[in-house]
């Protein structure tokens, strides 16, 4: 929509009247930390005035509630809630966010660069407004194999179209202190906008390099120790709450006075069942103000910071010239949206999403399984002595090399149940090689049966996990026959299916019916032994190669800190990340 300004300014003026004016309501000022009776008016989507007894062609009344800036989500993977831009926008809209920053690499590792322009259109005309940051890394390394490249002038193609913003996160930590020159050559390409950093336990010195490598923000900190350091290097910290990684409390040491102002709130990976039961940002900012952090500077966090952090300078705050996103609510000390404007348009009203807008996704998008199986071989044979394994732990992303003693049948490592030993495997999906990686993984607790997915960060490979191959190869085949998904197999039956055929990682169903769907693989996956909660979202990061510290793709183990790919039964690597021109 196109902004007549002169209209704008001769409301702004009092000339005219605005097209809504909000009346009576408590405007939190994030930007002086105020609360007071206020009328805002709008004109062209945006704010146009603030004051009392202003004109306008609508008037909402909004008597002693609360209004504030529509909530923004700092870094989000849209791929992660299982379901398209649009429909992630209905979910987030009910719960007060208005804008929401993605970084759409999940499928830029299946289609390249026309996943991510297939993600932007779906977005246009959502409930709230998605900004895509261009996807650093695909793939994030070159220990695993994807569906698509995409080099920096992809990237720089993608931003002359107006699809993405920024630079999303830069994972490849060793390219980009290390000056190598496609890595570099992507950070120049935004050197004017923000560069998202992806840096987990990332010290100095290789810190201060990272940082004067061009990477101006963080997700990834887990302690006040390490976010402490990344701040006094002038980085800005995204406090995470996602449904695996759940870093928020531990870092609320951090918002102080002093700082604050370089810190936001970011979803990361967050699954449908988690977005549709607690929400999203609006979460995030009940658990800081619960932690004892004022209502005015946790609402700053989820909206003025991040828009400047991001450089997104036309929204945040309720003040006149940026967008007139806005929720109104009841409870300053624990804010639930009752009512959601994007651009003074209400979208979501009462926790109830909007109405659902249905799209047909191409059939390039829906055809993205090629797997041979003739080729693929699950079976891994037996070496003396012990054998490096994976453990997961329950609410974390990063995963301990341990060593063990493996079960071996007809000369081949088995999985051992009764020692919580699983067997782990990543099939790749992309190019049909038939290329398997296999290792050993403890942590689970499966006790029979297996689950597989094709949702695998980031190369989104088919990974399963199982107490024996034949229930692997079940779970394998059933995801494979509907175009991706999850699956929960015991033998030769399968026991829930959950189809994913956008890419393998997303549905085409409402998320309502998704979140049902998801609800019923999960428990099937219990019903096998595992007490995680979200089972399949943490089988999909055991393939991440860049958070350590042991993990596994289709090209066998990977120890995240060499880079490089590890012989399962001695100490020497096998392999290591070629650089790249």
């Amino acid at each position: 929509m196109d902004l007549d300004r002169a209209h704008l300014l001769a409301v702004a003026r009092g000339e005219q009247p605005a097209d809504v004016v909000f009346r009576g309501g408590r405007l939190v000022n994030v930007i002086t930390g105020e609360v007071y009776r206020c009328d805002v008016a709008v004109a062209e989507r945006r704010v146009a005035a603030l004051g009392h007894d202003l004109a306008g062609a609508t008037v909402v009344d909004v008597s002693d509630r609360y209004l504030a800036p529509g909530l923004i989500d700092a870094h989000c993977h849209v791929e992660s809630s299982l379901v398209p831009p649009a429909e992630l926008a209905r979910v987030v809209a009910a719960h007060g966010v208005t804008t929401v920053v993605a970084d759409a690499h999940e499928i830029a590792n299946v289609l390249g660069p026309d996943g991510v322009r297939y993600m932007a259109g779906d977005a246009v005309g959502a409930p709230a407004r998605v900004v895509f940051q261009a996807p650093s890394c695909v793939p994030a390394t070159a220990l695993a194999t994807t569906g698509g490249r995409l080099e920096a002038a992809d990237l720089a193609q993608l931003r002359a179209e107006g699809i993405v913003w920024g630079l999303a996160e830069v994972m490849d930590v060793p390219g980009a202190v290390g000056g190598e020159p496609g890595v570099t050559a992507k950070i120049a390409a935004f050197a004017d906008r923000p560069v998202d950093g992806h840096a987990p336990g990332l010290g100095p010195p290789l810190l201060d390099a990272y940082c004067a490598a061009g990477v101006t923000n963080d997700h990834e900190s887990t302690t006040v120790a390490e976010g402490r350091e990344k701040l006094r290097r002038g980085m800005a910290l995204f406090l995470r709450e996602g449904s695996v990684a759940h870093d928020l409390t531990p870092l609320l040491p951090l918002i102080t006075p002093e700082v604050e102002r370089r810190l936001a709130f970011c979803t990361d990976d967050r699954h449908p069942d988690d977005l549709l039961a607690e929400g999203t940002i609006d979460h995030a900012v009940r658990r800081t103000i619960a932690g004892g952090v004022p209502p005015i500077t946790a609402l700053r966090l989820a909206t003025l910071n991040a828009a400047d952090l991001l450089g997104l300078t036309d929204c945040g705050a309720l003040v006149p010239g940026r967008r007139a996103d806005l929720i109104v609510f009841e409870d300053l000390q624990a804010p639930r949206p009752a009512q959601v404007y994007l651009g003074g348009r209400l979208v979501a009203e009462d926790g109830a999403l909007p109405p659902r807008r249905p799209s047909k996704p191409p059939a390039a998008v829906r055809a993205t399984i090629h797997i041979d199986w003739q080729r693929s071989d699950l079976r891994l044979p037996a070496q003396p002595g012990a054998m490096r394994a994976m453990r997961v732990h329950p609410d974390d992303l990063w995963t301990d090399e341990v060593w063990v003693t493996p079960r071996v049948e007809d000369g081949c490592v088995v999985a051992d149940p009764a020692r919580d030993l699983a067997k782990l495997v990543v099939m790749e999906r992309h190019t049909a090689s038939g290329r398997v990686g296999r290792g050993l993984v403890t942590g689970l607790g499966l006790r029979r049966g297996a689950i597989a997915s094709t949702v695998c960060h980031d190369h989104h490979n088919l990974i399963a996990a199982g107490a024996d191959d034949c229930s692997l190869l079940t779970a394998a085949r059933a995801v494979a026959a509907v175009g991706g998904g999850l699956a929960v197999a015991v033998g030769e039956h399968v026991a829930a299916l959950l189809p994913l055929p956008i890419a393998g990682l997303m549905s085409e169903e409402p998320i309502e019916a998704l979140a049902t769907a998801l609800a019923r693989v999960v428990s099937a996956a219990r019903d096998l032994g595992t007490p995680l909660r979200h089972p399949f979202m943490t089988l999909s990061f055991l393939g991440l190669e860049v958070i350590p510290a042991l993990k596994l793709t289709d090209r066998g183990l990977i120890d995240v800190a060499r880079q490089a790919v590890v012989a399962p039964f001695s100490e020497e690597a096998v392999g290591t990340s070629p650089q790249r021109s």
